[in-house]
């Protein structure tokens, strides 16, 4: 699993899907997966504790652009604004794994 990246990326109406390397497709909800944002806004550097404000996060929030961070993640702009969160690839698998809100075929 830890040589497994995104092949591709889309924007779906509902979610993020990723085409994995290993030819697996999972849908991240928009929501969902704006949650999970562990950047420094979102979540204490040092103590791990979530800064978000989940009620802040509007229902209707989609990811409108991604960038590549080297071979290892991906980095969305969503639409609320925000764009510093950098979602490794070893942790969107591990959500796919353990999380019933992100389908995986």
């Amino acid at each position: 699993m830890a040589t497994t990246i995104a092949d591709d990326v889309v924007f779906t109406g509902e979610a993020v899907q990723v085409t994995w390397s290993d030819g697996r497709t999972c849908s991240f909800p928009y929501r969902y997966l704006r949650l999970q944002c562990a950047c420094a806004s979102c979540i204490e550097e040092m103590t791990g504790r979530k800064l978000l404000n989940v009620t802040s996060v509007p229902e209707d929030i989609i990811a409108v652009d991604y960038i590549r961070v080297g071979k290892y993640a991906l980095q969305f702009l969503w639409s609320d604004g925000h764009e510093t969160g950098i979602y490794p690839f070893t942790m969107l698998l591990k959500l796919a794994e353990h999380d019933a809100a992100v389908v995986c075929a």
